[in-house]
């Protein structure tokens, strides 16, 4: 089984010629750190100035990471890939608002795609960021403890009933919903939030999870302090498991502000949390539930390898495995193909909004050479193989 996420033909099944073509030509240009950030700024710049550029970017990196501009528009990949046995998180991945109205409109969007997902099975899970429900200074005042005007205690109180609102619908149609984790000085609000709605909803069963961002090395305290309230509370702790999206960020603030840096030294230590993390979840999976959000090998491995030692079901609804749309088509697609639980994020969203997050997703994969390099040697492979 250690050799399953090299088999190409199922992995890239859906993928035609073409757009393997175009795979390798985007892999290619995100290895080059210069061309990323290059490519960065120009984008900006075309984008800010109004230029036509909007027609070649959903032709490229938009249509490669971006299931569509709406939800309908994503209908034919979902079905695509349900046809395959992969489900969908459809991620509605519009960053950096900063008003109210933004806010409000962000929960509606979300609130309709609660009602959406739940007449299509192949659609699991719904999936919102903090910072799309408030103003990120305003989470970052909250987890650091410093006094909020009224007019910021009323602002508060207007995200917390935004995500009660969204675990509500949930909870009433029988959906899980899973919450992004994002800064660390803005995640304490986040986490505590996601605490008290998985104390409320998650008495039976996981409807709501948070997510553990596992490049932080006090995450495995944190969760172990967490199972003793939810033993003593009665509730059940929903976990998405990630490795974690923002390092530069966390150690320049770290350096800036003088405190201990939040960020595990070395990627091998990272990757050793993780693990951890996973096995301890696993071993208490009568009171937890995992989506193991990754598109390391090893970690999916070792899950699969735990599934398969305890006889436990490959589609028990407490074990999920999950990657991003347009990567590691080589894990999702084999899992898939053996009968594991498998969802893929499928962000999507107008081109000009979305771009944050697509410039996130070029950024991370240029400072993780080695999942680049797997991307690339894996449509070499399968390429030769169709003779392309």
């Amino acid at each position: 089984m250690k050799k399953l996420f090299n088999n190409t033909e199922v992995a890239f099944s859906l993928k035609s010629d073409s757009e393997l073509e175009r795979a390798y030509f985007l892999f290619k240009l995100i290895k080059s750190e210069p061309l990323v950030k290059i490519g960065t700024a120009v984008t900006k710049f075309a984008l800010k100035s109004s230029l036509p550029v909007e027609g070649l970017i959903r032709s490229t990196v938009f249509d490669h990471f971006c299931g569509g501009v709406n939800e309908n528009d994503c209908m034919p990949i979902i079905k695509k890939m349900y046809g395959k046995k992969v489900h969908s998180v459809l991620d509605y991945s519009v960053e950096g608002k900063e008003e109210e109205q933004q806010f409000d409109s962000v929960l509606e969007k979300t609130l309709s795609l609660i009602n959406f997902v739940d007449e299509k099975e192949a659609m699991p899970f719904a999936v919102f960021k903090p910072t799309g429900f408030g103003r990120f200074e305003l989470y970052r005042k909250v987890t650091e403890e410093e006094e909020l005007s009224e007019a910021e205690k009323i602002e508060w109180s207007r995200v917390v009933d935004r995500f009660e609102k969204v675990a509500r619908a949930c909870y009433d149609r029988d959906e899980c919903l899973l919450v992004d984790a994002e800064e660390s000085w803005m995640q304490k609000a986040a986490d505590d939030l996601m605490e008290d709605l998985m104390e409320k909803y998650n008495k039976e069963k996981v409807v709501i999870f948070s997510t553990l961002q596992l490049y932080r090395h006090d995450r495995l305290d944190y969760l172990k302090q967490l199972h003793k309230r939810a033993q003593e509370k009665g509730f059940k702790i929903g976990m998405k498991l990630v490795r974690g999206a923002y390092m530069e960020k966390e150690r320049e603030r770290a350096q800036l502000k003088k405190y201990q840096d939040p960020i595990c030294a070395s990627k091998a230590e990272t990757d050793q949390n993780f693990n951890e993390v996973l096995r301890y979840m696993f071993d208490h999976l009568e009171d937890m539930a995992i989506f193991c959000g990754t598109h390391n090998e090893e970690s999916s491995y070792l899950l699969m390898d735990m599934i398969e030692d305890s006889k436990i079901s490959k589609t028990d609804n407490r074990l999920w495995f999950g990657q991003l749309y347009g990567m590691s088509d080589n894990i999702s697609y084999n899992l898939a193909d053996q009968g594991y639980n498998v969802a893929k994020y499928l962000p999507f969203g107008p081109v000009k909004d979305v771009m944050p997050y697509l410039i996130r997703r070029a950024e991370e994969n240029t400072s993780v050479a080695g999942q680049t390099n797997r991307e690339l040697d894996l449509i070499s492979i399968e390429k030769k193989r169709r003779k392309l």
